[in-house]
């Protein structure tokens, strides 16, 4: 977020803020001493706001999946924007996972720890031929940029096939497996299908139960990579989860900051969804045992 406040808003950008992580680039923008206060439009947890066109804005900032609540957003281009303002889509836990129109966004980013399989450390990001345009007019301008977050010396070494600072090689490693073994079955609609069977299950599950329901309120916007789920009050959700990572279930924790009696479960491509659904069998074995 911080290169993006250095090389792509060149005076306003506008926010969709709906979770921990849709709210990070809102706050650099905020706090960045030579662009104008950015807009933000806010939705509290379990929902998602709308962009809309504002005179004066030259980057929109919107989440295609909020890690932290569960909440999926179709990607869509604001209608009536000024010629020549920008999307940037954070696409971090669902690049691979989630289909989306690639017309609709010039900056399409995310690291590869969630739907690639892979470790963190490293960002990817799709960029338009507009977004490339506006990168290398603030990098040639009189803004300081730190090198270590501009972004015209990454578009500068990805032309080249090489990283401006050394890579962790596991990391890109891995990534390259998943995207090939994505690519070799059929690309992006083969990924997500995965992910939408996995959710299918573990929402129905849920809606089934008698003690847990989907925390997305809205079927709509349900992440397909990402699954958050409520528990009834008279289940403690956190020794649930303890006693999974007892028996070699690990990572069933609601997002900590979010404070609720949840489950929040990761449905990635590389996730079988006879898995997903041999976890709520053990969820539902583990509840009866505390009942």
């Amino acid at each position: 977020w911080d290169a993006a406040v250095f090389g792509l808003i060149e005076q306003k950008s506008q926010h969709l803020t709906f979770g921990e992580f849709s709210s990070k680039f809102a706050e650099c923008a905020q706090r960045a001493p030579f662009l104008a206060d950015p807009t933000t439009i806010s939705a509290d947890p379990g929902g998602a706001p709308a962009a809309r066109a504002e005179a004066g804005v030259d980057l929109y900032a919107l989440t295609h999946n909020e890690t932290s609540t569960g909440v999926a957003t179709p990607i869509t281009r604001p209608e009536g924007i000024d010629p020549g303002a920008l999307v940037a889509v954070d696409a971090t836990s669902a690049a691979g996972g989630l289909k989306f129109d690639s017309s609709q966004t010039d900056v399409y980013y995310f690291a590869p720890q969630k739907c690639l399989a892979s470790d963190g450390g490293l960002w990817i990001a799709a960029v338009s031929p507009a977004a490339i345009e506006r990168i290398e007019r603030l990098a040639g301008g009189d803004r300081w940029i730190p090198a270590s977050l501009d972004l015209k010396i990454a578009l500068d070494n990805s032309l080249k096939d090489q990283t401006y600072n050394t890579p962790a090689l596991a990391t890109v490693f891995l990534a390259v497996q998943q995207m090939e073994w994505i690519n070799q079955n059929g690309g992006l609609g083969f990924s997500a299908g995965r992910s939408a069977k996995s959710a299918e299950i573990m929402y129905g599950w849920a809606e089934a139960s008698d003690y847990a329901t989907p925390f997305v309120t809205d079927p709509a916007l349900r992440s397909n990579v990402v699954a958050t789920i409520d528990l009834d009050d008279s289940i403690d959700a956190n020794t649930v989860s303890k006693v999974l990572r007892a028996n070699g279930i690990v990572d069933t924790e609601s997002y900590r900051k979010l404070g609720r009696n949840q489950l929040r479960v990761a449905l990635f491509p590389a996730i079988d969804s006879d898995d997903v659904a041999a976890l709520t069998a053990c969820i539902d074995h583990v509840v009866g045992a505390l009942r």
